[in-house]
């Protein structure tokens, strides 16, 4: 889960003003938070995802850390650490960020996958889904028939949403 999720954690953490010596503490608090509650995670409602309940976890221990901060005395900079703190509870991520890191989690669990299908198999689904060519050119390409093609999508994306499900705990 670490190694799936990780990366976008640390995203996050950055955008919201974590510094890189802070970010290992707040990195594994993330973590040990989800280890311990990842048994109460539901998907009660349609916008409800495992990606949305981390990224509430990140944003809480990020605002933990930068609480203890202000309790802390400091000779200099405890008004950047307050400032800080406000950015982040002003802070939401925006589409596009969230779309971009949608993106690296997918790409990442395509790559803890991709040993698992033959080399004519992954061809197939990585032509015709990520470079979005057409399936009868990719078929003629690989020298399958177009329900080939459509075969090798299939199971390939089948494993990738098991792969995801099961880095959630799955359903």
């Amino acid at each position: 889960m670490v190694q799936l999720y990780g990366p976008l954690v640390y995203q996050w953490c950055r955008r919201w003003g974590l510094r890189a010596d802070d970010l290992a503490d707040v990195f594994q608090d993330v973590f040990q938070a989800v280890a311990s509650h990842i048994e109460g995670f539901r998907r009660e409602s349609t916008g409800d995802s495992f990606r949305g309940w981390l990224w509430t976890i990140a944003r809480n221990k990020t605002g933990d850390h930068f609480r203890r901060q202000l309790r802390q005395p400091h000779a200099e900079g405890g008004s950047d650490a307050y400032q800080r703190f406000q950015e982040l509870l002003a802070k939401t991520a925006s589409k596009e960020e969230a779309a971009s890191d949608d993106v690296g989690l997918v790409f990442r669990a395509l790559e803890s996958i991709r040993l698992e299908f033959a080399e004519r198999t992954w061809q197939a689904f990585r032509q015709s889904v990520i470079e979005e060519r057409a399936t009868a050119d990719v078929a003629a390409e690989l020298g399958v028939s177009p329900d080939a093609v459509r075969m090798a999508k299939s199971r390939v994306l089948r494993r990738l949403r098991r792969e995801l499900d099961s880095a959630v705990g799955g359903d």
